[in-house]
């Protein structure tokens, strides 16, 4: 069997160069020719020449088929809202939708700006498209506390850093699942207050995403116990009646909320009671304002409706059984008893009244 034998690869100046002279013991009668300056001179190297023409269009292709992957990949992504990508702060209307939160406090918008001004955005709100034309352009889903803060923050300090926000955009959708995104985010993270949970449902359907009350509250509130949705129901009559009246709502508990409730079916005069209880306290706290709530449940306390009156009838039994019955001004004799004597004592007696 045959040796193999290692090849090595040709040197490039056995390619691309001139042959190395060699030592002649005979000198040559006439000068060699000077380098022509012709073809051979632009030969190019072996580093440029190296690669044959079929691994170029191989390369070229396997080029072409990644960038049109990653095309693909980044334009289904932006088309599902999986693309973060930053967005000006003036491309975003806040008002798209009618909040959940009705307030927040102080304090933690102040953690945040924070948080903020020290780590930058660690979580992108949620935009929707609105379409070419529109002004602004995106309007807010969720995370209205990241995008508020941020804007008070360039407002405060002028730095770029503040004038974009991180932000998952959405595709164009129904104003229902606009609303449905919004609560399932608060629901996770922070939880909402029994009147914000009614007041986002009455809101939404006096914008139109759904047709009544039943159903945003199925639909917003799907993974709720019955017995959770009917809590919120009871507080939605709060929000459709007292809205106005109320200061700090969103600080009723479950039990004085109901109570509440309870009072507005079967108490005519509660809600006047109670606003007028609200105009004299002038509650500057939720506390003083549930401490005037309750003196308008107590005093007077919840009364019931009371029924009519059974209209006042009779009947007495003999020879002369006489049925009367006040409300139909109807007396009625009947019996063996009444005959045309009878009769006549009864004429002469009303003759004489």
């Amino acid at each position: 069997m045959a040796k193999r034998k290692r090849l090595t690869p040709a040197s490039p100046d056995f390619l691309g160069g001139s042959p190395a002279p060699t030592a002649s013991p005979v000198a040559s009668p006439t000068p060699a020719p000077a380098p022509s300056a012709g073809p051979s001179a632009a030969r190019p190297s072996l580093s440029a020449a190296s690669t044959p023409p079929i691994a170029q269009v191989a390369g070229g292709a396997a080029r072409n088929a990644a960038f049109e992957e990653v095309t693909a990949l980044i334009t289904e992504a932006r088309r599902e809202g999986r693309l973060i990508q930053p967005l000006p702060l003036s491309e975003i209307d806040p008002g798209y939708l009618v909040r959940d939160r009705i307030s927040v406090p102080e304090e933690d918008q102040q953690s945040l700006r924070e948080s903020l001004r020290a780590r930058g955005q660690q979580m992108a709100i949620e935009v929707v498209d609105l379409g070419e034309g529109r002004e602004p352009r995106y309007g807010l889903i969720s995370g209205w506390r990241r995008l508020s803060s941020l804007r008070a923050l360039f407002e405060e300090t002028g730095e770029a850093r503040f004038s974009t926000v991180l932000a998952r955009i959405r595709p164009p959708q129904a104003a229902g699942e606009a609303y449905v995104s919004m609560v399932e985010e608060n629901e996770i993270r922070l939880g909402l207050s029994y009147y914000e949970r009614a007041r986002i449902a009455t809101k939404a359907v006096e914008a139109g995403a759904f047709e009544h009350d039943e159903a945003a509250l199925s639909a917003l509130y799907a993974s709720a116990s019955r017995p959770r949705r009917s809590k919120i129901r009871s507080f939605a009559e709060l929000v459709r009646r007292l809205d106005a009246l109320l200061r700090f709502p969103a600080s009723l508990g479950e039990r004085i909320g109901l109570e509440m409730a309870r009072a507005l079916r079967e108490d005519q005069g509660f809600e006047a009671r109670l606003a007028a209880a609200l105009d004299k306290a002038a509650p500057e706290s939720a506390e003083a304002e549930q401490e005037a709530i309750r003196k308008a449940l107590k005093t007077p306390a919840v009364s019931r409706a009371k029924r009519p009156e059974a209209p006042k009838q009779g009947r007495i039994s003999g020879p002369v059984e006489l049925h009367w019955q006040e409300d139909r001004g109807e007396i009625v004799l009947s019996g063996a008893g009444v005959t045309e004597e009878l009769r006549q004592r009864l004429e002469a007696w009303l003759a004489g009244k």
